[in-house]
């Protein structure tokens, strides 16, 4: 065992041993729980290392980006290479500090813009949602696929059908042209919308 393994399984032995002291009502003192916290503190920093390794580790043996997705707890395979990209290290090395987070910044001020304009097509993405979810004759894939764009109707956000709808795309082309052609327009409209917002941020610092 490595020195980096062992600590990590200290710090988890830890961290266990403070979680059933917890729920079994024991007394402790201040410090106990104050170890615990830094313990959990330095496993998060070290599975965040570990984890980008562990999906190049999959993707160099096979996996695609839609099967390692659920093991992620994503919905979608590009839910999932996003995750990895802002995982794996040095990925904004480039950059400096400020640059890094205005690039956030605009980031979100994108999934704003796209959050607002789903919104205000709730009614049409909701149709084509539906159309592609219910769906037959699907690959396995496809079918889980189109089983998380089915849940993600469920919800109150029109929003994150986006993701589930692009997923979806390579499913229809070919026997459902029309379906996929109408997902490709949404998706192209979003990329526009996410387009439009950095442009009008970036006149607004000039």
């Amino acid at each position: 065992m490595t020195l980096v393994e062992r600590q990590a399984q200290e710090s988890l032995t830890r961290v266990i041993e403070a979680v059933r002291c917890r729920s079994e009502g024991e007394a402790a003192d201040e410090k106990k729980w104050l170890e615990a916290l830094d313990a959990l503190h330095d496993l998060r920093e070290q599975l965040a290392v570990w984890e980008p390794l562990l999906i190049e580790a999959a993707r160099e043996a096979g996996a695609s980006w839609a099967r390692i997705a659920p093991a992620l707890g994503v919905t979608s395979r590009q839910a999932a290479e996003r995750r990895y990209l802002r995982l794996r290290p040095n990925k904004d090395a480039a950059l400096t500090r400020e640059q890094r987070v205005q690039a956030t910044r605009d980031e979100r001020a994108g999934d704003k813009a796209v959050a607002l304009w789903a919104r205000q097509n709730a009614s049409e993405l909701r149709q084509i949602a539906g159309q592609v979810s219910a769906l037959t004759g699907l690959s396995r894939t496809g079918r889980r696929n189109a089983a998380a764009l089915a849940d993600s109707l469920t919800g109150d956000d029109p929003s994150t059908l986006i993701e589930p709808l692009a997923d979806m795309h390579e499913h229809l082309v070919g026997d459902h042209g029309q379906l996929a052609a109408r997902v490709d327009a949404v998706g192209r409209r979003v990329s526009r919308v996410r387009q439009d917002t950095r442009r009008q941020r970036g006149a607004d610092k000039s």
